[in-house]
């Protein structure tokens, strides 16, 4: 996650985008439970690994999620 996190560290223009999508991938109730942060399921994770990459243990891609982040800013613009 460290690639990611640099890759959207360094396009400001995204950040609100990606806060956005953390809450919404978040598991319900991430509140009530420990570590009490908005990660997404680990099963829901492992699932879109697969779809995308055919494969539930392969590296989230740092361009494939900001390109993902892009895509969601367009739409909600």
């Amino acid at each position: 996650m460290g690639r990611v996190t640099w890759a959207v560290a360094r396009r400001p223009d995204l950040w609100a985008h990606a806060l956005g999508a953390l809450f919404a991938f978040a598991r319900p109730g991430w509140w009530r439970r420990v570590p009490f942060l908005p990660v997404p399921d680990r099963d829901y994770m492992a699932f879109r690994r697969f779809t995308a990459y055919g494969s539930t243990d392969h590296p989230l891609d740092p361009s494939d999620v900001v390109a993902f982040l892009e895509w969601r800013r367009a739409v909600m613009s």
